[in-house]
């Protein structure tokens, strides 16, 4: 039996140490009978995209990578604002566009309201039930981790792994885990 091909997605590709991030989690994924996928993974442009501009290219490897993947294991912890990273916000969605399951985890379990809350500050204000930020604009309130389309892509296509307190490691291990029982890797 191969090993399971799973995709990680996540802003760790910008971490400063991302290339041995990325090699630590793929032992781990290695241990479970997962193979990584990641963004740093060497990759064969075909020929009709040497004209695209670098960041065109990055776009479509990862579309590539994703594709081959059988699954995506994604960091969806807070990134540069109250939300997960719009990048691997489209990878995910491209996943489950592709039907693949997707397993998540955040290091801040929070729910986006608190964190919204926390990113607006004083500029946050009442009005009625909700609350809207200094622009007049509602922020979104469903009780969910982050935004209503991405909990509900999750919730229809993977599984959160979501523990507060605990490290991106310790989380990246628990989604890994769930994703190995879940396809029946094996070791």
């Amino acid at each position: 039996m191969h090993p399971i091909a799973v995709y990680l997605a996540g802003p760790d590709v910008f971490a400063p140490e991302a290339a041995a991030l990325f090699a630590r989690r793929a032992g781990l994924c290695a241990a479970l009978g997962l193979r990584a996928i990641t963004p740093l993974d060497p990759f064969d442009d075909p020929p009709d995209w040497a004209a695209l501009p670098l960041w065109h290219r990055i776009a479509r490897r990862n579309e590539a990578r994703i594709a081959a993947a059988e699954a995506v294991i994604a960091n969806l912890s807070p990134f540069r604002g109250p939300s997960a990273d719009a990048g691997t916000i489209y990878e995910i969605g491209y996943a489950r566009g592709l039907g693949r399951p997707i397993f998540a985890y955040s290091t801040d379990a929070a729910g986006l309201l608190a964190r919204s809350l926390g990113h607006v500050g004083a500029d946050a204000r009442r009005d009625g039930p909700s609350w809207r930020d200094r622009d007049g604009m509602e922020l979104e309130d469903f009780g969910c981790r982050d935004n209503l389309m991405i909990d509900g892509a999750l919730a229809d296509a993977g599984a959160w792994a979501v523990d507060q307190g605990a490290d991106a490691d310790t989380l990246f291990a628990r989604a890994a885990g769930l994703c190995a029982a879940a396809l029946g890797a094996t070791c």
